[in-house]
C-alpha cells in the first residue's frame, strides 16, 4: 500500500499525483541499502555529513521515478475537448530530465511536442504532463520519444504526431568518453507527419530557431 508521507502530497482521481510523495517503507528498505553502498566504497555511514545521506537518497530516487506511478493515458484523458481544429499544434522547450538506465546517470535537454487534432485536443499542459511522466523512469532517449508519441496517438487518434527530443547525458559527460559538449537528437512521427514531407517541414521550420 502506498503511503503518502505527512501530507507531502493526494492522489487525485486521474491516475497521477502532482505533488512530491514517497512511500515510506520503500524509503526505509532503500535506506539501508544506500547505508551498505556508502560502506563498500569506504565511507563512513554514520559520520555527521552521511548520517542523514541514505534516506535523502531514497526520496529522492522516489521522486526521480515517479513516472511509474502515473498514468500518461489518463493524464490525456483527463482534458480531452471535442473540437474542430485541424491544424498543428505545437509545444516547445519542454524541460525533460531524466535518468539513463545503462548507469542511472542523469540526462537532460527539451522536446518539442506536436500533433494534428482529429475530432479532441488535450490541456496543453497535458503534453508536458505526458512528457515528465516518461521521463521521470529509468529510460532511454530513443525509447522516451517514442513513447510519447505513441501515448498521444493512442489516446486522441489525431491525424499525425510528431515528437523531437535534444539532451545532453552525463553518462557521456563524466564518465567514459566524457565528451561534455555532445547533444544526442531524437525523432519520432506518426500520420501525416510521417507520410508528408511538406507537414515534417513546416513542423521542423516551426521549432528550428529552438533546435540545439
Amino acid at each position: 500500500m502506498e503511503i503518502i508521507n505527512n501530507g507531502s502530497g493526494l492522489k487525485n482521481g486521474s491516475g497521477y499525483s502532482k505533488v512530491e510523495s514517497w512511500n515510506d517503507e520503500k524509503t526505509e528498505r532503500m535506506a539501508e541499502l544506500y547505508r551498505e553502498i556508502l560502506k563498500l566504497i569506504g565511507e563512513d555511514a554514520c559520520r555527521e555529513g552521511l548520517k542523514d545521506t541514505p534516506v535523502r537518497v531514497a526520496k529522492a530516487l522516489q521522486f526521480l521515478t515517479q513516472g511509474y506511478n502515473h498514468d500518461p493515458h489518463e493524464i490525456l484523458k483527463s482534458a480531452m475537448f471535442r473540437e474542430d481544429y485541424r491544424q498543428m499544434v505545437i509545444v516547445k522547450d519542454i524541460e525533460v530530465f531524466s535518468m539513463c538506465e545503462h548507469h542511472m546517470l542523469p540526462f537532460f535537454g527539451k522536446a518539442h511536442v506536436a500533433y494534428i487534432p482529429n475530432k479532441y485536443i488535450t490541456g496543453l499542459s497535458k503534453l508536458a504532463r505526458v512528457t515528465e511522466a516518461f521521463a521521470r523512469r529509468l529510460q532511454v532517449q530513443e525509447r522516451l520519444t517514442t513513447q510519447i508519441r505513441d501515448c498521444i496517438q493512442e489516446t486522441l487518434d489525431p491525424l499525425g504526431v510528431a515528437v523531437v527530443i535534444e539532451a545532453q547525458h552525463m553518462c557521456m559527460q563524466i564518465r567514459g568518453v566524457q565528451k561534455q559538449h555532445s547533444v544526442t537528437t531524437t525523432s519520432a512521427f506518426t500520420g501525416c507527419f510521417l507520410d508528408h514531407l511538406q507537414t515534417r517541414e513546416e513542423f521542423i521550420h516551426l521549432i528550428g530557431n529552438n533546435l540545439h
